[in-house]
């Protein structure tokens, strides 16, 4: 079986009943893949740069476990950018790209297929007062790809388009702005246009998914037979988490 192993940080990772509506983009993933032949390990962890990861030694346990014909999805950004912080700042024309080719090196060193994805974008990116964006990140990722040929999914540019269209229904729906009384474990509500909800990391998924798709040969082959039926256009995006919850075959 096929597996796709899944480094990031808290906007990917997996989580439990304490934090729900907050989902990451790797949990919701395996709906849109070949469930019979394609498995998810995420390694992801809250708070995680490409530094930290390595230097936990994440990245160590990955090489460890991944084996010839798998895939390694390589998705950070959020927390490389915070420079206050020495244990997680990654320059984007140093550290970062450094740290990525590191990412490559462990899937290409065991016949594996590297993915670079860039991070998905924050609501509040254009806010006034905004105190972090992607955009060297991003651009730091997208240039380490080509200057390696490893494909890259541009989640960033593509996630940022999705949001600007939809606004504050974006806002609502898919970051972990919520309203006060309805979530357990958030009574008072919370603004936080960071982490995605369910619905958030269904849809972002779905651009991956989409970015997948146009790659073609190996990489679309991991997509479910009915991709198609439920991801097509991306004015569509906004009602994608209705039909993939209700359509897709697991």
């Amino acid at each position: 079986m096929t597996t796709i192993f899944w480094a990031g940080d808290s906007t990917v990772a997996h989580n439990g009943i304490e934090t729900y509506p907050q989902t990451g983009i790797g949990q919701e993933f395996d709906r849109y893949v070949r469930h019979w032949d394609v498995r998810i390990e995420n390694h992801a962890v809250n708070g995680r740069s490409t530094k930290s990861f390595i230097d936990e030694g994440r990245l160590a346990q990955i090489y460890d476990r991944i084996t010839a014909g798998d895939f390694l999805f390589i998705q950070f950004g959020h927390n490389d950018e915070k420079d206050a912080d020495p244990d997680r700042y990654a320059d984007p024309d140093t550290d970062f790209p450094a740290n990525l080719e590191k990412f490559v090196n462990v899937a290409r060193n065991k016949g594996a297929y590297p993915v670079i994805i860039t991070p998905v974008t924050r609501y509040n990116r254009n806010a006034p007062g905004a105190q972090y964006k992607h955009d060297r990140w991003a651009a730091s990722a997208r240039k380490t790809a080509d200057r390696l040929n490893v494909v890259c999914i541009d989640l960033t540019t593509m996630s940022e388009e999705l949001v600007d269209t939809l606004g504050e229904d974006a806002r609502r729906r898919f970051y972990m702005n919520l309203p006060a009384g309805i979530y357990p474990h958030f009574p008072q509500g919370q603004t936080d246009n960071t982490h995605p909800q369910v619905e958030g990391a269904i849809v972002f998924g779905s651009l991956i998914a989409k970015g997948l798709k146009s790659l073609g040969g190996v990489y679309a082959e991991l997509l479910c037979d009915d991709y198609d039926r439920y991801v097509d256009e991306s004015e569509h995006m906004g009602h994608i988490a209705t039909t993939a919850a209700e359509e897709v075959e697991r």
